[in-house]
């Protein structure tokens, strides 16, 4: 199956996360017709990784099998492939099919692909593998990089934050105690916070992505909540440190998902870039040394337009292709290291 058409039959099935059960079983079944020994991996109740060998696998492939809503159907022109997971991540895990099949081809039987479920919510799929990890030396992670080599990540921060009142008439706001305007204020001092920035990564952000509060415009509201997101150059502890000193008690936090920083591989004769988002890569530390490369802009990812160029989609079939001999190859070298920069 090209790597334009197995693209197609990935966007074609809904995966929205939590539901990448029959996407897993149509993956799992065509790699097994292509003579990998290929297995469905029970995460959670129909919930489903794939693993696929060949041989004791050295280098593996992986990626993601879920997305982020809502579907965006499949629809081509002579240029692009477009639909939700073109360039995040079915567009990707096409391409490394398509790279294994042309490594396995050539006689390199020291492949392994791996595609994960979660990594837009939890990273549940990837936390899972790692505990069952086939003592390869390297992996590569596809995430749509432009196919430059990422050589560092920076680190996210999900929380939320709540605040408690005493409700009461808003024609008589004395006798309650409004939570919004407290988490006004805690958002306002969170917003001032002096972030750090890195010379390589850039620096920090902050997102507040969710505000609910109150019931009715006549109500005091006895409570509030907000989403906040932090993409941080700095270690997630630190950043910790700053978000509690400047909420100073007055509001309840609770952190619900963290990413570190991460620095990864670099390999001579290949263009490299850092990015802001992301990925499942520092959970898989148990499958060897990471590589971030991929096809398709970030930029494009999550949009109502996502898409990826036919033409970089090739493009990155040859990259996975390169990086992977490259890694092979060093482990016939005295040191066993990729080498580079």
């Amino acid at each position: 199956m090209h790597v334009f058409e197995l693209t197609r039959r990935l966007i074609e099935i809904e995966s929205i996360t939590g539901n990448e059960e029959e996407v897993a079983v149509f993956l799992k079944d065509h790699l097994s017709r292509l003579g990998f020994d290929a297995a469905l991996q029970e995460v959670a109740p129909r919930r489903f990784n794939v693993q696929a060998f060949s041989g004791t696998p050295s280098v593996v492939f992986t990626s993601h099998l879920d997305t982020v809503p809502p579907h965006v159907p499949f629809r081509e022109d002579e240029q692009f492939i477009y639909g939700r997971g073109a360039c995040d991540a079915k567009g990707l895990i096409a391409a490394q099919v398509e790279a294994a099949e042309r490594l396995r081809g050539q006689g390199e039987k020291r492949l392994g692909l791996l595609f994960v479920v979660g990594e837009e919510r939890d990273s549940a799929g990837a936390l899972y593998a790692n505990q069952h990890a086939p003592g390869s030396r390297y992996f590569i992670d596809g995430e749509p990089t432009e196919n430059h080599l990422a050589i560092a990540s920076k680190g996210s921060l999900r929380l939320e934050i709540k605040a408690r009142g005493r409700s009461a008439h808003s024609a008589y706001p004395e006798q309650g105690e409004s939570a919004v305007l407290k988490l006004l204020d805690v958002l306002d001092d969170i917003r001032r916070m002096d972030l750090p920035t890195d010379p390589i990564l850039g620096r920090s952000t902050c997102n507040i992505g969710v505000l609910e509060a109150g019931t009715r415009p006549n109500v005091i509201a006895d409570k509030a909540r907000a989403e906040v997101m932090f993409r941080s150059v700095e270690p997630i502890g630190r950043l910790k440190e700053r978000i509690e000193a400047a909420v100073r008690g007055r509001a309840e936090i609770d952190y619900r998902f963290e990413v570190p920083v991460m620095r990864m591989g670099v390999v001579e004769g290949f263009e490299t870039t850092v990015v802001s988002y992301t990925s499942d890569v520092p959970f898989l530390d148990r499958w060897g040394m990471p590589f971030l490369l991929g096809p398709g802009s970030i930029l494009d990812a999550h949009t109502d337009h996502e898409r990826i160029s036919k033409d970089e989609l090739l493009k990155g079939v040859e990259l996975y292709v390169r990086l992977a001999r490259h890694l092979l190859s060093s482990l016939s070298c005295a040191c066993g290291a990729p080498g580079g920069a």
